[in-house]
């Protein structure tokens, strides 16, 4: 069965798309800010 692309077009899919990035975005700023950064810091220290 052939899947009709056009049904993609809908700007609910680009709504699903920027919320699912931005949910990785701000999940890897956490990440660096309370992993990252402190562990740096305690090398240099």
């Amino acid at each position: 069965m052939a899947v009709n692309l056009g049904e993609f077009e809908h700007p609910s899919w680009l709504t699903a798309a920027g919320t699912g990035i931005g949910y990785l975005l701000i999940l890897a700023v956490l990440t660096l800010a309370l992993f990252v950064v402190p562990w740096i810091v305690f090398l240099l220290l």
